[in-house]
């Protein structure tokens, strides 16, 4: 009896790695068919990026295969397969992170891959919430950024520099003095990743502008003009987040604009914001933006988890919804590509790895359970098979034909 116990532990094992396989090839062959431009506004074909999948992923695709329920196994397999960013942080005075770099870029160099490199290492990062950690200081964090600066070296990066950096300044969250001091300091790291990011050849860097309903163009505009944002290749959305493609897209058009419209000159206090009439946005857009998407910043989006869009709770239904939060009920957005069909739009990503848990999910409660979930929800960064699952079978469009 023990023998076929191992033996039916050995064949979901191998059940599992075919799976991966067959959801490796189907990703990368959809990825091949994508193609299109890279963020540095060329017209290369370009396949992206897919790491290693997290080790608990490959453990639920095993229990599933054992339970028979080979549709979700292959789901599952099919999801972390797909290509999606690679998140780092941890110490620079030791050279780990060069090292751990490097080993990214050269696989995906031998892949003729674009990683997506999404770095989240800043001081005070999460404002101190489920995500909380980064460098020490900012000696501590500009250290850490030349050390991933040497990783990457000449070969070809994506970064997706520091989420909620600049949506969530430390000014945001109350962790401040009156004098700014730790918010200007976050200016002055995030300058200094932009300077020695952007200097590197093969690099294309983002930065950090929330998403459609946080904060108002005008309001994050200024944001990325003092972090620099003239000399990257523009701005990411919706990083861990669940808002529409349409919305994104219309966004990311408004912010656009008005940066283009700001760095030279103008103020933007006078641009339309996300709920401005369309009609009137477009007639200030038209009157005050060259039409020459090559003169403008350029944005990318995370379309990871919003396939069924945002989650809507009732307002007096927990202290505090966090509806960013494990949401229930999500599925998978659109395929990663660098062709989406916009010129300004260099890229649907898969930014937030699927099924890794965006933390406890109190709602304002005392816990320990998530009360829209009713369970205990994996901190933040581990694998969540319930959600997991979830996207899988909610996703849309389809992952699986």
């Amino acid at each position: 009896m023990h023998r076929r116990r191992r033996g039916i532990a050995a064949g979901a094992g191998a059940a599992a790695a075919l799976l991966l396989a067959a959801g490796f090839t189907g990703a990368a062959e959809a990825a091949d068919r994508a193609g299109g431009a890279d963020g540095k506004r060329g017209a290369e074909r370009v396949r992206l990026y897919t790491p290693p999948a997290n080790p608990d992923a490959r453990t639920q695709i095993e229990e599933l295969v054992r339970s028979g329920k080979y549709r979700d196994a292959a789901g599952i397999a099919r999801m972390v397969t797909t290509p999606q960013a690679v998140w780092l942080n941890g110490s620079g005075d030791d050279g780990r992170i060069r090292q751990e770099v490097a080993g990214i870029v050269r696989d995906a160099a031998r892949k003729r891959a674009l990683p997506v490199l999404s770095l989240y290492n800043v001081p005070g990062r999460d404002c101190s919430q489920y995500s909380a950690g980064g460098a020490a200081n900012t000696a501590e964090y500009t250290a850490w950024i030349d050390e991933v600066a040497r990783g990457i070296g000449t070969r070809r990066a994506l970064v997706v520099l520091e989420p909620d950096s600049l949506a969530l300044l430390p000014s945001d969250c109350g962790q401040d003095d009156d004098r700014g001091t730790l918010t200007d300091a976050r200016y002055e790291e995030i300058g200094h990743a932009v300077e020695t990011l952007t200097a590197l050849p093969g690099t294309t860097v983002y930065l950090d502008a929330g998403h459609s309903n946080w904060h108002s163009v005008r309001s994050i505009v200024p944001r990325l003009v003092r972090a620099g944002v003239e000399r990257t290749a523009g701005f990411y959305l919706n990083a861990s987040n669940y808002r529409s493609d349409d919305e994104l897209a219309w966004y990311g058009k408004l912010v656009s604009g008005c940066l283009e419209h700001t760095l030279g000159g103008g103020d933007p206090a006078s641009c339309p914001d996300q709920w401005t009439d369309r009609n009137d946005a477009r007639t200030w857009l038209d009157a005050h933006v060259t039409p020459d998407p090559s003169d403008q910043p350029h944005f990318v989006t995370d379309t990871s988890r919003n396939g069924r869009g945002p989650w809507y709770p009732e307002t007096d239904q927990y202290p505090d919804p966090q509806d960013w939060c494990n949401p229930p009920d999500r599925g998978l957005g659109r395929q990663p590509t660098t062709r989406t069909g916009d010129p300004l739009h260099d890229a649907r990503l898969w930014i937030k790895i699927p099924g890794e848990s965006d933390g406890a999910c109190l709602r304002g409660t005392e816990g320990p359970e998530d009360p829209a979930r009713g369970t205990v929800a994996p901190p933040a960064g581990q694998w969540f098979p319930e959600q997991a699952l979830e996207l899988v079978r909610n996703s849309v469009p389809p992952l699986l034909p």
